[in-house]
């Protein structure tokens, strides 16, 4: 059984006929379970990827979803994996429409304030992980799209500020907005449309490595003009699925903000409000 039930998109049949491989499940509370789940009500076949010791918990998810969706093994690093899922892939159903990158990682020192600190080698495999990844997806499953067209999505964290202790994931995601407007100049000729969510802060097992995570969601909640849940994806589920749609068919190289408004605010609406009492 999903586990999204608020997502709105369930009765829309937007994704019919529609075939959909998502990274990054690990935990019904990934953001990439929301959207695997909400891709199936909309109508997809679904595919996840994992791969080591989290193929484990991303075959246990898997099991919440209706039907469970076949997982298959893949480093987004390793070229050679890519392309051989792209291969079982095309066995299976003949070709991809549409591709959702939920992938990011950055070892620990390179988050938590040591910004400047932070070695070469893990600040590379931050980049190597989080941005780079994106282009090789795109490289190998692009060519399994039909000709009218298909959509890549990925998920980022407003990079257009600095956050504090976010430090090098900051540039990883900046990377990965920028590799988006690059993917969507170069394919757009083949009528494939790649954009990115910049999601509000999300209560998952990547949120827990990311020192003050608590004092941000916090802080999201007072002043997101809508209000924000950190506990649902939905919102965001349900933007990736109109973005994959072709309902978003004139949408590419965007980065679209699924964060409560959070993003369009200047000073907090709190601060203002006690130093206008004051």
């Amino acid at each position: 059984m999903s586990a999204s039930p608020r997502s709105a998109a369930g009765a829309t049949n937007l994704l019919r006929g529609k075939r959909v491989l998502v990274t990054g499940v690990l935990t019904p509370k990934s953001i990439a379970f929301a959207i695997a789940s909400a891709c199936q009500d909309a109508g997809a076949q679904v595919v996840l990827t994992s791969f080591g010791r989290a193929m484990s918990l991303t075959r246990r998810s898997a099991q919440r979803m209706a039907p469970a969706p076949e997982v298959l093994e893949m480093d987004a690093t390793d070229v050679e994996q890519v392309r051989a899922v792209a291969g079982q892939v095309r066995d299976s159903w003949g070709g991809l429409d549409a591709v959702v990158h939920a992938i990011g990682f950055a070892p620990e020192d390179c988050l938590g304030g040591g910004f400047l600190d932070a070695p070469w080698a893990s600040v590379s495999t931050a980049f190597h992980v989080s941005s780079y990844s994106l282009r090789t997806l795109a490289a190998e499953f692009v060519p399994l799209m039909p000709e009218t067209g298909g959509a890549i999505v990925s998920l980022t964290f407003d990079a257009s500020v600095a956050w504090p202790l976010y430090d090098w994931m900051g540039p990883a995601k900046a990377a990965l907005e920028s590799i988006t407007r690059y993917l969507a100049r170069d394919l757009g000729h083949r009528h494939v449309r790649v954009n990115s969510l910049a999601a509000g802060p999300l209560e998952t097992i990547a949120a827990k490595s990311i020192p003050g995570f608590d004092t941000l969601k916090t802080s999201w909640q007072e002043q997101a003009p809508l209000g924000w849940d950190s506990a649902d994806a939905a919102p965001v589920a349900d933007a990736c699925v109109f973005l994959l749609s072709d309902l978003a068919r004139g949408v590419t190289g965007e980065v679209l903000h699924v964060d409560g408004g959070f993003h369009s605010q200047g000073a907090p609406s709190a601060a203002l409000t006690a130093g206008a009492r004051a």
